[in-house]
Formats: structure tokens, C-alpha cells, sequence
């Protein structure tokens, strides 16, 4: 693979270079970016981050939070809906590190322990003394884990295999019928057997994303010399030229939306994917959820978020490029009658409660690579072409794993737009530009 080409401010030294510490994992081997600092002040420094959801919140938290105090830096978000708009906001919520087949993800447990860092940044920001009662609201809705029921003999084999191979973060425990009935009465187990991870969880993205916003805002009140700026601007994004000379750096977080951008439209690896989420509430007080029942991962979802509510997802409608959240009558019977069966496979009950509203989201999935379906990170200025004084990054394609990987590679996101340095990321996810991806 090619170096890297390394990017620079033609105004700013904001972070001077260092070696880097080393972290080993599976016997690769990462870059760990220091910690910022900054000699002498310089002037102001601008970026813009295009999107708020998980990437785009996340960017702009370790932006604030990885910058030396004394740095003057304003950052403003472009999102045409506002915070958790797009497909982030209506997500499952599911947390866990794992693959359908409960094999550990790239960097899973690397990805688990950020993402848990940023939840309780963001857990704290919606305590704080600054909130109202209103602001207050509770994102982890369900501790008690998620079930992955064995569906064929050739699945439960794979399961079994990999589930002895689990990260000690979220551990996976093997279950036979009487352990998951006691665990959640009423499930069905085709081949008997189900994989419970205890430590795994379900968020309300959209709160989640509130409270992150919250924690990003926070940051800037505690800056005591008072040189740090932020400002969400809820305006649509048409292109990448709005921002030439207003702006030292943009961060593109747009998922799906990306391709739209006529600068980059059609040159990403990145394939569109509609998912329509179906919201159910119990016929009556006596067919509820069980009250301590963990969510649900089968051929569908079934996401808690009370005994009376639960979310289940998700549809996949390749090459659509409806980002609408809206979903039409017609759209949501189909729906209904794809995932209600699959979900009443496991759990039966589910067949008596009653549909009450869907939603949609517009994924951004990326290519398909031999450690599995990475997100692409990276400066992008040979992509665009021509000569800009200001560095785009790229920052997407985080699919349908967006809660898992936001923590994390927002954290070298930001170290690499800070240092104007790519190298800081791992190459795992920047060769995307190096190579043609099959889809």
C-alpha cells in the first residue's frame, strides 16, 4: 500500500508531531496519537463538521476535548434536520462488539471500551446542574442485555465456535431452553440453545445524541480562557465549495447524505441501504414484555424500551436513496409483514401487539474487506482535487455499526484533522483509497 499523503494548514501549527506510542491487538499493531499540545497560540482556527450524528458528534467532542486549552477554535455542525436526524437518530440502539455469528468485530473490544467512555460523557452531561427536569432523560433503557437465539444447526455450530472466543468487555454465555425462559419467558429457541451477552446495551440514540451534544457544549462553557466556539446551523449542505475559505478544515459525517456532494458524489465505495424500524405497544396491561427481558438479535430485532414499547427493525432496501424518515402507509404494511414473522419466530407473543408508527433511516454501507465491512476514515483533498486552502476528511460508512464505532474512530478522527496527520489512523481504514472494492 502507498504512504499515506500527509496533509497541513497553510496558517495554523496546531499540534507539532511526536513518535507515537504502539498498541498491539491480534498481533497488528496501531499508532496511539499523544496527547495535543500547542507551543504558542495562534489565530483563530475554524472547522466545520457535516452531520450530527454518531460520527459528527463525536468528531466535535474530541476536537474540544483533545485541543489545548489556550487554542482559539470555533467549530460549527451543518445538519439540515439538527442533532440525530439522520439514520443515527432512529438506529435499534443495540450495543455489543459482535457479528451475527458472535464473532468479535475489528478492533471490538478497542471500539466497546470508547464507545462506554462517551456514553458515560454523555450519561453525565444529562445530570448536570446546568439541565432542566425535561433535558433529564434517561438514554440506557435497557441493562439487562441482548439474546442471540441459534437459528439452524449449521448457525448454533458457528455460534458455539465463536462464542469461546468472546472479549471479556461483553462476554458471551451459552444458554440451553430453561436458561433463556428463565431469563425471558416466553422466547421460543429453535435448536434450544441461545448466546446471551449481559453486558451489552440498548440506547435511545436519540436522547443519547442530545446528551453527547450537551457534553460537546459543556466543554466550550468550561474553557476558562473562553477561546473555544460551537454553533449547530440547521441548513441543508450542497456542496463542499460553501465552505472554501471560510473554514481551515471540514469533517464530513454525512453517512448516506455523503454522496450527494457533488465534489465526492459517485466516488466513494459506499453502498445506500433504506431500513424501516416499527414501533409496538402491548393489546392490553396483561400481554406486556417481561419487565427484566433483554433485546432480542435474530433475523429481526426486537429492541426494549419498556415493557409497553418495544422497537423492531430492521428492513434492507438496497440502492434507495430516500433519506426521508417518513414512512408511507404502503411502506409500513410491508414492513410489518417482513418483520413481524421473523420476530415472532422467537418471540410469539409479539403477534398481539399492535402497530402504532414506523421509521426510516438512510445507511451508508461500505465495502465488504477480509477483516469485514470497515467504516472510511481520511483526508480527501487528492479525491476533490485542485488546490484548497482548506483539508477535507472524510469520516463515514459506518453502516449499521455507527454506536460501536463513533467512540473510538472519532477519537483519531480528531487527532488526525488536529495534527494534520492521516498516518495517526489505521491503515485498515484509509485503503479504501488504494484499492477497488468489490460490493
Amino acid at each position: 500500500m502507498k504512504t499515506p499523503k500527509l496533509c497541513s494548514y497553510p496558517n495554523h501549527m496546531i499540534l507539532p508531531r511526536r513518535s507515537s506510542s504502539t498498541t498491539s491487538y491480534n498481533n497488528a499493531v496501531y499508532a496511539i496519537p499523544p496527547s495535543p499540545s500547542l507551543p504558542t497560540q495562534q489565530n483563530p482556527l475554524r472547522f466545520a463538521v457535516l452531520g450530527a450524528g454518531f460520527a459528527g458528534l463525536s468528531v466535535v467532542w474530541h476536537l474540544f476535548k483533545q485541543s489545548p486549552k489556550q487554542l482559539n477554535l470555533k467549530i460549527d455542525i451543518y445538519d439540515e434536520v439538527g442533532i440525530g436526524g439522520g439514520a443515527s437518530g432512529i438506529s435499534g440502539g443495540l450495543l455489543h462488539p459482535y457479528s451475527p455469528k458472535v464473532k468479535p468485530l475489528w478492533e471490538g473490544a478497542q471500539c466497546w471500551n470508547e464507545s462506554i467512555k462517551l456514553l458515560r460523557i454523555a450519561e453525565e452531561a444529562s445530570l448536570s446542574k446546568h439541565c432542566t427536569i425535561e433535558d433529564i432523560k434517561a438514554f440506557v433503557v435497557n441493562k439487562r442485555g441482548i439474546l442471540r437465539p441459534a437459528m439452524d444447526m449449521k448457525n448454533m455450530t458457528k455460534l458455539n465456535d465463536n462464542a469461546k472466543n468472546c472479549l471479556s468487555c461483553c462476554r458471551v454465555e451459552t444458554l440451553n431452553d430453561e436458561e433463556a425462559q428463565g431469563l425471558l419467558p416466553g422466547v421460543l429457541l429453535p435448536f434450544n440453545t441461545a448466546f446471551f451477552m449481559p453486558q451489552a446495551l440498548n440506547i435511545n440514540p436519540q436522547h443519547y445524541l442530545e446528551a453527547l451534544f450537551r457534553a460537546c457544549e459543556n466543554l466550550v462553557k468550561e474553557s476558562s480562557s473562553g477561546e473555544k466556539q460551537l454553533s449547530l446551523h440547521k441548513k441543508s449542505v450542497h456542496g463542499l465549495s460553501e465552505f472554501e475559505g471560510e473554514y481551515d478544515a471540514v469533517i464530513i459525517c454525512l453517512g448516506a447524505k455523503a454522496n450527494t456532494l457533488p465534489e465526492i458524489s459517485g466516488r466513494l465505495p459506499l453502498r445506500t441501504c433504506r431500513g424501516v424500524v416499527l414501533h409496538l405497544e402491548p393489546p392490553d396491561i396483561t400481554s406486556c414484555y417481561p419487565e427484566h427481558g433483554p433485546s432480542i438479535l435474530s433475523d429481526a430485532w426486537i429492541a426494549v424500551e419498556s415493557s409497553r414499547s418495544l422497537n423492531v427493525g430492521s428492513t434492507w432496501e438496497w440502492k434507495s436513496i430516500n433519506s426521508s424518515p417518513d414512512v408511507s402507509i404502503d411502506e409500513a404494511s410491508k414492513a410489518l409483514h417482513e418483520l413481524l414473522p421473523k420476530a415472532s419466530t422467537i418471540y410469539p407473543g409479539i403477534k398481539d401487539w399492535v402497530f402504532t408508527g414506523a421509521k426510516a433511516g438512510l445507511r451508508a454501507m461500505p465495502p465488504l474487506t477480509p477483516l469485514g465491512s470497515l467504516p472510511l476514515l481520511g483526508c480527501i483533498n487528492d479525491i476533490i482535487g485542485h488546490n484548497h486552502s482548506c483539508k477535507y476528511w472524510l469520516f463515514g460508512g459506518l453502516g449499521s455499526r455507527g454506536l460501536l464505532y463513533h467512540g473510538w474512530l472519532g477519537n483519531l478522527m480528531s487527532h488526525a484533522v488536529l495534527s494534520c496527520n492521516e498516518g495517526v489512523i489505521p491503515s485498515e481504514l484509509t485503503s479504501w483509497k488504494n484499492i477497488n472494492p468489490k460490493f
